[in-house]
């Protein structure tokens, strides 16, 4: 009997390429092939990868470079690239990296088996067909994790934010049936899932077009089906957010409050230039509205610095907006130019030097701010999701808040496993950890 041939997946990017690891992984053993864990046992090597940021495109041929070494001891080995980055680059990837036998994008994942066969009779391929009706609602993501699942209920974007090359590299917006989404959710409840996200580039303007369903509704109607299961979602586009989904938040203890919320940039000369489709007033009538109806709900948030025109003056109004919402964290970037987006045609005027400046400052100021906040969290008490050993020293161990703060605790006398929900008390805290003890 032939030996089943195994493969190894690497994921970069966001939770998204996550779930469309579990998706590949659930596609190819069905097709008869094996995950390995390690990549020395590997036939086959798949990168998934992102596209949204320069930095990340760089690590990718870095990590090409470096799996040569792989190819020239097992010659028969498989190297192939999926995702976002497949996609923007198409037949170039194949013209840069001879190790490549094929490239996949993130629609076209169904036509892996077949080019596994094609990769080990020598033909590369290239599949990077765009297929706006695809969402994968039939397949069922092999997952790892015991505890914690991505369920993702819409692919690719409508919004074309100037910078941004997701509505290019993953299509165009199309929601899950919500019908799918119910009986997902439904056997990961028989699983003992603690913890469910759900995922989209977008996920406030989810509509199925079969039930009626708004996103609202569907995160209601799972979470009062699912009372022992905790609920998260991102990303939140604050031109969507409706008062609906802001009461329904504040009306399940099961929904974690805990918002991401981008803003972008709080000049909104910039955020017309990035088409965001809405002035920072809007957005802070938002933000006051979520923290009336949900006052400990923690907001994160997305900032771009230096973006094509950005004045100091308006870099300031960045700086002023994060002094006014404080968020407890925050993704912060410098603007890195996109091919094929609209704002690759702006000029990309400011110094390299100023908008690492720039963004230094935007990340002390938010540092800052998190740290203050943390401080503020000592003394209280958070229910948390145990989820495992501290990464740090292995006699702590980790769990993780409605509110999305990690928190470092010390083992109890009393026997506490993975997936437990357990009380923990702050008893001091950095910018970015709580530490706790066992109530």
């Amino acid at each position: 009997m032939q030996e089943k041939k195994g493969i190894y997946i690497e994921t970069y990017g966001c939770q998204m390429n996550l779930n469309d690891s579990e998706i590949v992984s659930s596609i190819v053993q069905e097709a008869g092939f094996l995950i390995e864990k390690k990549i020395e046992k590997a036939d086959m090597i798949f990168i998934n990868t992102c596209s949204v940021r320069e930095n990340a495109e760089r690590r990718i041929f870095e990590r090409l470079i470096h799996l040569k070494q792989y190819k020239k001891r097992k010659p028969r080995l498989i190297v192939a690239l999926l995702g976002c980055m497949a996609k923007n680059l198409q037949a170039e990837l194949l013209e840069k990296s001879e190790i490549l036998d094929f490239v996949v994008g993130p629609d076209e994942y169904r036509k892996l088996p077949e080019l596994i066969r094609e990769a080990f009779n020598k033909n590369r391929a290239l599949a990077v067909q765009p297929n706006n009706a695809e969402t994968y609602d039939d397949i069922i993501p092999y997952r790892e994790n015991s505890i914690s699942a991505f369920v993702s209920i819409m692919r690719g974007c409508n919004n074309f934010c100037s910078y941004c090359v997701v509505p290019y590299t993953r299509g165009r917006e199309r929601s899950r049936k919500s019908a799918s989404i119910v009986r997902e959710v439904k056997s990961l409840s028989k699983k003992g899932i603690k913890e469910i996200t759900f995922l989209g580039q977008n996920v406030n303007s989810y509509f199925c077009p079969e039930s009626k369903i708004h996103f609202a509704s569907l995160l209601e109607n799972c979470a009062a089906a699912n009372p022992h299961i905790w609920f998260r979602f991102m990303t939140s586009h604050p031109k969507d957010m409706s008062d609906e989904l802001i009461e329904v938040i504040s009306s399940y203890e099961n929904i974690c409050k805990h918002l991401h919320f981008p803003l972008q940039s709080g000049a909104n000369r910039i955020l017309r230039m990035m088409n965001r489709k809405y002035t920072y007033e809007h957005y802070l009538s938002l933000v006051e509205k979520i923290r009336l109806k949900n006052p400990d709900c923690a907001i994160s948030t997305d900032i771009i610095s230096g973006f094509p025109s950005e004045t100091i003056e308006e870099h300031k109004q960045t700086l002023s907006a994060l002094k006014t919402i404080r968020y407890d964290s925050a993704f912060m970037f410098k603007y890195s130019q996109r091919p094929r987006t609209k704002a690759e045609h702006f000029p990309d005027d400011l110094p390299e030097e100023e908008k690492i400046r720039r963004l230094n400052e935007i990340i002390a100021l938010q540092s800052s701010i998190s740290r203050e906040l943390n401080k503020n969290e000592i003394g209280k008490i958070h229910l948390a999701l145990v989820e495992g050993k501290s990464k740090r020293n292995p006699k702590q161990w980790r769990a993780r808040s409605g509110t999305n703060k990690l928190i470092i605790f010390d083992l109890p006398e009393v026997e506490i496993k993975i997936g437990d929900l357990i009380e923990l008390k702050i008893t001091k805290s950095t910018s970015a950890t709580l530490f706790g003890e066992f109530v």
